[in-house]
């Protein structure tokens, strides 16, 4: 594992993990389609960024309400797809200022509430260890599913439950691995035998620096260390599995910690901006200590997955790889949008398979945490981002606007320095900042890798 420090006291782990070198390539440039801003006399869909297909989809949701069935990325047009049913009245004049936005109206037959009936019997008549369900919105049903411990009896009983559903309602599909949560032992964040993966820094209600990972780490144990043999750094405040939801809220326990907004590739960091809710069909990534970089597309939306210690609902499911030891790592866009925390799932990085994610934006409420750098602001005021990287106003400026929770964000835009702090005063600004240790190499993260954390001597420890 290769992960960064700085002094002692202020010690952090770096969001995500080990890298994988060839998948970090995707996410530079950022390529994603851009808007077609040409006005048009006549509304039709047109390519869209994820982004802005998500928060346009929130959007029609409120306005539509009841006639409103899901929607989803189309991922090869780069066009947002809206299902609909029984529209009448107003709702018809959403659908014409929809259009004009750029999204594709669908009328389908199932409407949400449905949709979440069927969830409820299947709940009713089909929890049964090794099971999936999650609303689909591309078919328009919800997609069912089995693995490979439902045999005999259990898999009539799921079988005769979705058939009484009706074909129009439901589909099951078996997966020939085995559901199971991605906890494991040996590298990453560690405690008592156990190893998992960090996910986001937050910052706490109580104004404390924190990090989210997976549920399921959180009950294991108690105290967390970033290395294997080393001191615990971090303990849990709040977990929650199973039940509704898989997170756990864990407080660093040195006040004075610097957590950066970040997701670290190893060779390169990714600014996370803000969280967001998933939309299915945008690309995603995913970073654990195991496995590293891995993407692929959100399937489904609320899904619920009985895993062989309880019933975990409200998840994400995707066909990104994941692997144990991987549990609790980031699930994020090439945007820098915070999308889910890694909870399960089926298969390897080998076989692949289906894997579920817990919203970070449903976290986040839970645990009253916010998304960012603990102690920013007054770093950020100080003008952090100057050539010699002590800062100007105007530099101090752009890392207070890069990110909401923290300067993290606008650390990496606006720092960037050739001679790194330039002078103590430097440093420490730019670590109270979250600027990630000394404010200001060329990368914009504190040293020639991005890694981004230093020792008293200036140089970058690989571990």
């Amino acid at each position: 594992m290769s992960h960064k420090r700085i002094p002692k006291r202020r010690a952090a782990i770096a969001v995500g993990g080990v890298a994988a070198l060839g998948a970090a390539a995707l996410l530079l440039p950022h390529a994603n389609a851009s808007q077609d801003g040409a006005d048009k006399a006549a509304a039709a869909p047109r390519t869209m960024k994820a982004a802005d297909a998500s928060d346009l989809a929130s959007q029609l949701q409120n306005l539509l309400g009841d006639a409103f069935a899901g929607s989803y990325f189309d991922t090869g047009k780069n066009q947002l797809v809206v299902n609909v049913v029984d529209v009448s009245g107003d709702q018809n004049n959403v659908i014409v200022q929809a259009k004009k936005a750029g999204a594709k109206i669908r009328e389908v037959d199932n409407s949400t509430a449905e949709l979440k009936a069927a969830a409820q019997t299947l709940k009713a008549d089909a929890t049964i260890p090794g099971t999936s369900w999650a609303v689909d919105p591309r078919t328009n049903k919800i997609l069912v599913t089995a693995d490979s411990t439902v045999t005999g009896g259990k898999w009539d009983q799921l079988e005769s439950t979705v058939q009484d559903l009706g074909a129009g309602t439901a589909t099951i599909k078996k997966s020939a691995g085995t559901f199971k949560t991605f906890a494991s032992g040996g590298d990453a964040i560690f405690a008592g035998g156990a190893r998992c993966s960090l996910g986001f820094n937050v910052t706490a209600g109580d104004g404390a620096p924190a990090f989210l990972t997976a549920g399921h780490c959180g009950v294991a144990a108690e105290a967390w260390s970033d290395s294997e043999a080393g001191e615990p750094i971090a303990t849990v405040d709040q977990a929650v599995f199973p039940g509704e939801g898989d997170f756990a809220l864990v407080k660093y326990d040195d006040p004075a910690t610097v957590a950066p907004s970040e997701v670290n590739l190893g060779d390169q960091t990714v600014q996370i901006s803000q969280a967001a809710d998933a939309t299915v069909g945008t690309q995603v990534f995913r970073m654990g200590s195991t496995t590293g970089l891995a993407d692929g597309q959100v399937l489904g939306l609320d899904a619920t997955v009985n895993y062989p210690e309880g019933t975990v609902t409200g998840l994400i499911q995707t066909d990104v790889c994941a692997e144990p030891g991987d549990s609790g790592g980031s699930l994020f866009t090439q945007d820098g949008l915070a999308i889910g925390l890694t909870s399960g799932g089926s298969g390897d990085c080998t076989a692949g398979g289906e894997t579920f994610f817990q919203p970070v934006t449903t976290a986040l409420e839970a645990v009253g945490a916010t998304l960012g750098d603990a102690g920013a602001g007054a770093g950020a005021d100080e003008g952090i981002g100057a050539e010699d990287g002590v800062g100007e106003e105007e530099a101090g400026a752009g890392a207070a606007e890069g990110a909401d929770a923290g300067a993290a964000a606008g650390a990496g835009e606006a720092v960037g320095g050739e001679t790194g702090a330039g002078e103590e005063a430097g440093q420490e600004a730019g670590q109270d900042a979250g600027g990630a240790a000394g404010a200001g190499d060329q990368n914009g993260a504190g040293d020639q890798n991005g890694d981004g954390v230093q020792d008293d001597s200036g140089l970058t420890e690989n571990h």
